[in-house]
């Protein structure tokens, strides 16, 4: 009689630890990267450097 509830006991304490570890394991990691952040236009990248043109910073006007 005695087994029986440790073992009840112990099965149920077993069950508990599998479910709070296999709920812990789900985690996601959300990126909240936003494309149009990386990307300035290059009007705006001429003001931040204080340059007198924007022709550096137009990726169509590099020079290769």
């Amino acid at each position: 009689m005695k087994n029986s509830k440790y073992t009840k006991f112990a099965v149920i304490i077993m069950v508990l630890l599998f479910v709070i570890v296999s709920m812990l394991s789900c985690v996601v990691q959300h990126s909240h990267s936003n494309s149009n952040s990386q990307k300035i236009p290059p009007g705006q990248a001429k003001k931040m450097s204080g340059s007198k043109s924007a022709k550096a910073y137009a990726p169509g006007q590099q020079k290769k």
